[in-house]
């Protein structure tokens, strides 16, 4: 037994201090999940094929859905961003989601981005402006 724990207390230890000291994450980590507005149709099959539930769609305007994550339900499996048409939804390297309350644990989507520029200063395409 003493030459067994002589061998161990020559061998680096098998742990890191850890928020000191960070593993290089592997290719192919799957962390949050985060989705890009812009590509998202609001299909609904990411809904769909969540095993945890953790996928809500939230109205953003008249006939724009989004998915809402739930974090605290997620189980970072990725089927979500694998079943995705149009790869709006990918895997980040965040995995640190520790939080003190339960709110801060969901992943609100954004309103997209308007493509057509009048849009976007707030004018309606063939109304006409203000003051003319």
């Amino acid at each position: 037994m003493a030459r067994e724990t002589a061998r161990h207390l020559l061998k680096r230890p098998a742990t890191v201090l850890y928020p000191f000291q960070r593993l290089t994450l592997p290719a192919g980590f799957r962390g949050r999940p985060a989705l890009d507005t812009e590509k998202c149709t609001g299909c609904r099959i990411c809904e769909r094929d969540c095993p945890a539930g953790a996928i809500t769609m939230v109205q953003m305007a008249e006939k724009v859905l989004r998915p809402g994550f739930f974090y605290d339900r997620c189980a970072f499996c990725a089927q979500c961003s694998e079943s995705c048409p149009k790869d709006a939804i990918t895997m980040t390297d965040e995995y640190e989601l520790a939080a003190f309350d339960r709110q801060s644990l969901y992943g609100a989507p954004a309103m997209p981005r308007p493509k057509d520029p009048e849009i976007a200063k707030g004018k309606a395409a063939g109304a006409p402006a203000r003051g003319a």
